[in-house]
């Protein structure tokens, strides 16, 4: 069992923020990527999220937290934009465009930075434990 579960709690917590920040990072940036190697326009990507408690309850793994267990497309449809001019247009001169929405991207990107936020005060919080339990222990 680790000394401080608080330090790999809010570790793993922070690494899942970090890829759903970068995840969104990518997601913006692809917001015109009409053409993908799969072929058609780039599709949204989002993180799943598991907690690992049963991976410590099996003994699997020491600590608890939460992993991203997949990276998963969306499925929803590329929205359709008139422009007769781009070369993807079909014949009727719409391209599929990615089926990304910025106001939700800016919105998650919000939500994920006050959840890394608030797991780097959880660590500084159990970090501030263990220094004052090291203070008492020596007394």
């Amino acid at each position: 069992m680790e000394l401080i579960p608080g330090f790999a709690i809010s570790g793993s917590a922070l690494s899942a923020q970090k890829l759903r920040l970068d995840l969104i990072a990518n997601n913006i940036a692809n917001i015109n990527s009409t053409r993908t190697q799969e072929g058609g326009p780039y599709k949204r990507l989002m993180p799943v999220f598991e907690e690992r408690l049963r991976e410590a309850a099996a003994g699997e793994f020491k600590g608890y937290g939460v992993k991203v267990s997949k990276i998963v497309k969306d499925s929803s449809p590329p929205r359709l934009e008139y422009n007769p001019e781009h070369p993807d247009a079909n014949a009727e001169g719409f391209v599929e465009m990615p089926n990304i929405n910025i106001v939700n991207e800016m919105v998650d990107m919000i939500t994920a930075t006050r959840a890394y936020e608030a797991n780097v005060t959880a660590f500084n919080t159990a970090k501030s434990m263990a220094l004052k339990a090291l203070e008492i222990g020596n007394r």
